[in-house]
């Protein structure tokens, strides 16, 4: 693929910051190493993503993404995700303890509902999770009689974190298969959690098989065989994004060894609803213009895939960290949704990531949890 120079985004920044990104065609080349993206403007695993304002938490959206169907459960994940709303409204204690006690009614009278989703094998997985649940709604009761907001914040974060193992053990059989014409790459069937570790310090990655297999495959495979480490940071934009996996050389991607050609990744992308990711073309090209990704780039630390601009299916090792910023990127209205595949988020070590500028490098890359759900191609 031909090298060509990096433009600014100077243009970008002003529009965005004059709030007229969604109205205007707005032309923006980053550069896959050479080949420049373009990004317009447009707007947007189904509706058990909540109505109104788009989410901008990595774990709620990856919570949201599992591929569950207990109503319950989503329920109860709702109720303890207002509660931010709620501190953020001028501490509304009365809206906070309507969702705590919410909470508490699902987990006490609508057991049985939640475990009917979970296969015998997890029972106990999930009824420890759920007597962890009540325990700690009795904390952050304690914490709203004491009025006390930063308490609330961190319980509620340790809830939904449970509430997110409980519905880990909901999920059964991966959902969909992959189109045969993809089996040649890696697929990652289920998650991964990969470490990363930065001159700047360490980055917490959950990387989603169950939105994108083919993305997620191909990216925890480079992970395992080392190639991601000692990689600089290429292009970097404060507010916007930061981007690497350029090998040193001329070659802008992976060489797989056992064909010595470019690993070409096709652009994957679930929207909500939909039964398996749509392959090859972008929402904007397939006449889906107002349809919403089940992983959008609404969350500071989104992994998106790199590719040529006009090469839906040329991506390969480079990738880029959106660093989502309200003023430039309002949640639910940016440029790249649709466009460009998100296959995780950053979960931990969001204070490294704005520290990471064009010249850092990526020190090593190790997936510490997930790594049996990489299934390799089948040689022939």
């Amino acid at each position: 693929m031909p090298r060509s120079s990096l433009p600014v985004l100077d243009a970008l920044k002003r529009w965005l910051l004059l709030g007229v990104m969604m109205l205007l065609a707005i032309f923006l080349n980053i550069g896959l190493s050479g080949a420049g993206w373009n990004f317009f403007g447009s707007s947007g695993r189904e509706s058990r993503l909540p109505a109104g304002n788009a989410i901008t938490d990595a774990k709620a959206l990856l919570r949201y993404a599992l591929p569950i169907d207990n109503q319950p459960v989503r329920e109860l994940q709702a109720s303890l995700e207002d509660i931010s709303t709620q501190l953020r409204s001028n501490r509304r204690w009365s809206a906070i303890s309507s969702d705590i006690s919410k909470a508490s009614l699902i987990l006490t009278d609508r057991q049985d509902q939640l475990l009917a989703s979970v296969p015998e094998e997890r029972k106990a997985e999930a009824e420890t999770a759920i007597a962890d649940l009540k325990a700690g709604l009795a904390d952050i009761r304690a914490a709203l009689e004491a009025k006390d907001k930063e308490l609330i914040s961190q319980e509620r974060a340790k809830l939904l974190d449970k509430v997110g193992l409980l519905e880990y053990t909901m999920v059964q059989k991966y959902p969909f298969e992959v189109p045969a014409e993809y089996s040649n790459l890696p697929q990652l069937k289920g998650r991964a959690i990969v470490e990363m570790v930065t001159n700047k310090g360490n980055l917490t990655i959950v990387v989603d098989g169950y939105s994108a297999p083919v993305t997620a495959g191909n990216f925890v495979d480079l992970v395992q065989r080392g190639f991601y480490d000692g990689l600089p940071f290429i292009r970097a934009e404060e507010s916007y994004y930061l981007q690497t996996g350029d090998p040193a050389g001329p070659e802008q991607g992976f060489i797989d060894p056992s064909t010595g050609k470019y690993r070409a990744i096709p652009l994957e992308i679930l929207v909500r609803g939909d039964e398996a990711p749509t392959y090859g073309i972008t929402l904007e090209d397939a006449g889906r213009y107002l349809d919403k990704p089940v992983l959008p780039f609404s969350a500071y630390g989104a992994l998106g895939m790199a590719r040529p601009e006009f090469e839906p299916n040329g991506g390969s090792s480079q990738f880029f960290f959106f660093l989502f910023e309200p003023e430039l990127t309002p949640a639910g209205l940016n440029l790249l949704d649709g466009r460009y595949a998100v296959f995780g988020f950053v979960i931990e070590g969001k204070e490294v990531l704005e520290k990471l500028r064009q010249g850092d490098k990526i020190e090593s890359a190790k997936a510490i949890e997930g790594a049996e759900n990489l299934i390799q191609p089948q040689v022939a």
